[in-house]
């Protein structure tokens, strides 16, 4: 893999570093919400969900410290249920850098809801690609997975495949759990859906834009632009096949890609011309409305 990684965006001032494998995953737990408790065991739990993220083998490939993928959590804790049990949120960031620029941009973006695990301090993580161990390190073991696998399919094409499939092995392992978030029925934008429509041949033609958008159209923004562009806008054509194909409620994964590319969409195209304007905000308006007023700017530019 030749892959330019360097850089780390910050969440915040609580980030801790120690060296890493195939993540340079930066971490912060936030507990404005919880009052009149023990902070110290909260500084311990970042600690070991930064060494559990960047101190694990996630696949067989050999990483560069240059090719590092660039991650950040921030764990928000709204609720200690009791001393050793807590619930809140998990936002969930990585980006790429882009092929002969400073540029990176932002493969994933997600926020997930239903955080509830339990936590003894100095307790180490453990994970088992077998078995549901724990909700946290489980919860933190898919995002890993979903991390990387974006990050390989936007190098080459369907390169993820590996890492989607332990991703939805978490997802099944954790059927009988009784916290929320991996099963079907409990919602249509959860970390089931996640993984199941990556995985899942009607959404193929998102992979196939993951793949196009990057590598055949940010990585060539530099030095063709106007090619670029080109190419980026045709690949837009595939998330309308899907958006055509399958419609809400189940269209989580489309939804996934436009809360990390509304914005550079608009700078992507702050420059085309009229025609191509034109043609790309007609197809961004059908399939993320939404974003309809954002998306507008760009025939404005």
């Amino acid at each position: 893999m030749k892959k330019l990684l360097a850089g780390i965006l910050f969440f915040g001032a609580l980030t801790i570093h120690t060296s890493a494998q195939e993540l340079r995953c930066n971490v912060q737990v936030i507990t404005n919400q919880i009052q009149g408790t023990n902070k110290q065991k909260f500084t311990t739990l970042q600690r070991a969900i930064y060494e559990f993220m960047n101190g694990r083998n996630w696949t067989n490939h050999v990483f560069q410290s240059h090719e590092r993928i660039e991650a950040n959590i921030m764990i928000n804790l709204t609720e200690e249920i009791s001393s050793d049990e807590f619930r809140g949120t998990i936002q969930i960031q990585s980006r790429r850098p882009i092929y002969n620029s400073s540029y990176k941009t932002v493969l994933f973006n997600y926020m997930d809801n239903n955080l509830h695990f339990r936590y003894i301090e100095h307790e180490t993580l453990e994970f088992s690609e077998s078995q549901h161990l724990s909700n946290l390190t489980s919860i933190l073991a898919f995002y890993a997975y979903i991390i990387i696998g974006l990050d390989y399919d936007s190098f080459s094409l369907n390169g993820g495949t590996e890492y989607f499939q332990k991703a939805e092995t978490i997802v099944s392992n954790a059927q009988n759990a009784t916290e929320r978030g991996w099963k079907s029925f409990e919602s249509n934008r959860n970390r089931y859906w996640l993984a199941h429509n990556l995985r899942d041949s009607r959404y193929a033609s998102i992979r196939q834009f993951n793949y196009r958008y990057h590598r055949l159209g940010l990585d060539r923004m530099t030095d063709r632009p106007a090619e670029a562009r080109s190419e980026i806008a045709e690949s837009l054509e595939l998330l309308q096949r899907v958006y055509r194909e399958k419609p809400d409620p189940f269209m989580h994964l489309l939804q996934v890609v436009f809360d990390a590319k509304s914005d550079e969409l608009v700078n992507v195209f702050s420059e085309t011309n009229p025609e191509e304007a034109r043609r790309v905000v007609a197809v961004l308006r059908e399939v993320d409305p939404s974003n309809t007023p954002k998306y507008q700017r760009i025939q404005q530019q």
